[in-house]
């Protein structure tokens, strides 16, 4: 298998959809998605998110992921050159019926979300036993 170089992808802004009463920018959090027979698993990068901070919103099927970044200055600074740009972050998915939407367990630490979504009954994969008769 050759090997990969690894590349930094640069933050990608979230187009506006609507007017927004806070001021700042909005990115969409680089997120993997993994699955197993029982679950879904994404995971959204988020620095600078705290747990307290992050909202997760379900709908008709629609999952909004916000998370919200307060400013990076500290007491009595003043910004002189800024080439790192903080912002919000949000990203929207539509979950099928293959989610268990009442299962879905959530945490985050150092700027990671980690979304656990079960499947349903009918949807994990199971093996019939055949009986010899």
């Amino acid at each position: 298998m050759a090997e990969q170089e690894l590349q930094a992808k640069a933050k990608e802004e979230a187009p506006a959809h609507g007017e927004r009463v806070r001021p700042g920018r909005v990115f969409v959090p680089a997120v993997d998605i993994f699955e197993t027979p029982e679950t879904l698993v994404l995971v959204a990068d988020m620095p600078g998110v705290t747990g307290d901070k992050v909202t997760l919103d379900l709908k008709d099927n629609h999952l909004t992921i916000y998370g919200e970044v307060g400013p990076p200055l500290g007491a009595g600074e003043t910004m002189v050159d800024q080439e790192y740009y903080t912002g919000d972050y949000q990203r929207d998915f539509h979950l099928g019926s293959l989610i268990d939407q009442s299962k879905i367990e959530a945490t985050m630490k150092d700027g990671v979300l980690r979304l656990v979504m079960h499947k349903v009954e009918k949807a994990k994969p199971r093996k019939i036993e055949v009986k010899v008769a």
